[in-house]
């Protein structure tokens, strides 16, 4: 069962002009304040992924982490946190990546995958593809394969589902803003 794409999309704010001028924000925050569409977009991907052959769960800092945290103990598989520079304790591996606005490093714990692992990538959106890259980057290092990158929300006309595709990333978005 999926939730209908029509409807999410209406129950997503958009925000002209921030953060910059030129810029429509996709504002989140309405599906979790709506239990009703929050709880239809958790279910989606529970369904996606309940008989899938997945080991663990990895989300990105940090409203990827609402979605992760939820579908980790939905599933029965171990929550891996993806974090900003700085707010991981040591050790961690790290990957510089570029934003829409400039360029960041990701984290993660070394010990969270090991060689074999299928690994599940859940943020909020895809938008130029850099953070979830970057987050394949380090499942590699790690031995582990990245099966999907899934999201609320794509953004294609900022090329990330392109460029993760082209990487040999699936991607699983419930709902797409294109042209706009």
């Amino acid at each position: 069962m999926r939730i209908d794409e029509n409807y999410l999309k209406s129950q997503i704010r958009a925000i002209q002009d921030w953060p910059k001028d030129g810029i429509t924000f996709r504002d989140i925050t309405s599906v979790f304040e709506n239990p009703r569409v929050s709880r239809m977009v958790i279910d989606s991907f529970i369904h996606r992924y309940i008989n899938q052959n997945i080991s663990h769960i990895a989300a990105l800092d940090a409203r990827g982490f609402l979605l992760g945290s939820t579908l980790a103990y939905a599933l029965h598989k171990p929550l891996i946190l993806f974090r900003k520079k700085g707010k991981l304790p040591p050790d961690t591996l790290a990957q510089d990546y570029q934003l829409e606005y400039g360029t960041a490093t990701l984290e993660v714990k070394t010990d969270s995958f090991s060689q074999g692992d299928r690994v599940l990538l859940i943020d909020d959106l895809i938008a130029t593809g850099g953070t979830l890259l970057a987050a394949d980057a380090l499942i590699r290092q790690s031995g582990a394969t990245t099966i999907e990158a899934a999201a609320i929300i794509d953004l294609p006309d900022l090329g990330g589902s392109t460029k993760l595709q082209e990487a040999g990333i699936p991607t699983f978005p419930l709902c797409s803003f294109s042209g706009e």
